[in-house]
């Protein structure tokens, strides 16, 4: 499709394409749109939220949100969630508070020094008369270093503490942030979100948007996206999110782009990514903000003693991997969407952007699954497949 032909499509309609799949391109007044992060609300409505502007990293780059009500047969009308002329806000998570609030967080940085992001929240409340609405709170920053981005949803610890996945750009003294240095790390909160503190996970230079699940009833595995594009990364804890194990590759491939997981119904967990790597393909990018033109002089990070991050590994295809080990492998994979993947620009306005990334999950209560995902840098594709897809469509 092109640009054009994306930005008609992108009306919010459910269409179904066959074998009881449903499909639709949400709507948005934005030109680029990326980071899709699905939400449940409390009577079965799913929140679409996104960032949108002109290109990722500048100023005009605002969270948006969209409103799935049960049975409707369209998402309804985009929402604008944040609003700082000055920074660049991005990466939305959604996350309902075990007293039933609804909060947003998101990353606000000034344009593309993701070493000086900061992680905001705001409480949303939906509008009684009409609940596709949302309105959103002034919010606050977190007290966190600055360089703490986000990407995955909070989980609550067996003492009720509040986990927040992280992942940090570390600041290098005089260099630009290249993401050679980024290393993760939990923000955790023991007072409702109200204070923070900042644990980093040892050895993980290289490992971002973490995404963990539970295992049993006191564990956690987590698994990472890897800017030096090789596969995807897991970890475990024992102890509740306390503390965590080195991480160790599975055998997902990993393009430095996003990936989420979550466990089934049916105890397995299922992985959305696109699962090639830089072996795989040489295309390549000087970095993920080159086409800011705001070079301020500064030389790129030097990474001795990080890393050396690929950019611009094609992001298709968007598949689910699934695991019945907690994990450890995931040999079944079914291709939600296929295509070039390429991403050499960030453009959503010349058609060369044609991936297909950044990919979220949920499944639904019977059995269904819910999939959005960055489509051409120009929407935001929803997919929803009928209950059974997992046992269907295996390559």
């Amino acid at each position: 499709m092109t640009p054009d032909e994306i930005a008609n499509a992108m009306t919010g309609k459910l269409r179904e394409t066959g074998g009881g799949r449903l499909e639709s391109l949400l709507p948005s007044p934005m030109v680029q749109n990326h980071a899709a992060f699905l939400h449940r609300l409390e009577d079965g409505s799913l929140v679409c939220a996104w960032f949108g502007g002109t290109l990722e990293g500048k100023s005009d780059i605002s969270i948006f949100a969209s409103v799935l009500a049960p049975d409707a047969a369209q998402w309804g009308e985009p929402q604008r969630l944040s609003f700082d002329a000055e920074h660049s806000e991005q990466n939305p998570v959604l996350f309902t508070a075990p007293d039933g609030r609804l909060w947003l967080f998101h990353t606000s940085q000034p344009s593309g020094n993701q070493d000086e992001c900061r992680i905001r929240m705001a409480a949303i409340e939906r509008d009684a008369a009409d609940p596709t609405r949302l309105a959103v709170s002034e919010g606050r920053y977190l007290d966190l270093p600055r360089g703490c981005f986000i990407r995955a949803p909070l989980v609550i610890r067996d003492d009720e503490a509040w986990l927040l996945p992280i992942f940090r750009c570390i600041q290098r003294p005089g260099q630009k942030w290249n993401g050679s240095h980024d290393n993760a790390a939990v923000g955790v909160s023991i007072d409702g979100g109200r204070s923070w503190q900042l644990a980093d996970l040892n050895g993980s230079i290289g490992c971002v948007h973490m995404s963990p699940v539970r295992v049993g009833d006191t564990g956690y595995a987590a698994f990472f996206r890897r800017r030096q594009a090789d596969q995807v990364y897991r970890v475990e804890s024992v102890d509740g999110g306390r503390t965590w194990s080195l991480p160790a590759p599975t055998d997902v491939p990993n393009n430095n782009s996003s990936i989420a997981v979550v466990r089934l119904r049916d105890g397995r967990l299922a992985m959305i990514c696109n699962p090639v790597n830089a072996a795989l393909s040489a295309d390549r990018r000087a970095s993920l903000y080159d086409e800011l033109g705001d070079d301020d002089g500064r030389p790129d990070a030097d990474p001795s003693g990080g890393c050396v991050p690929i950019w611009g590994v094609p992001r298709a295809p968007v598949s689910v991997c699934l695991s019945a080990d907690d994990g450890r492998t995931f040999p079944d994979r079914i291709a939600i969407e296929d295509g070039p993947g390429t991403c050499l620009s960030n453009n959503s306005t010349d058609g060369h952007n044609k991936e297909m990334s950044y990919p979220w999950l949920l499944e639904g209560h019977d059995g269904s699954l819910h999939v959005a995902y960055t489509y051409h840098r120009r929407a935001i594709k929803y997919v929803r497949l009928p209950p059974g897809w997992a046992d269907e469509g295996r390559n």
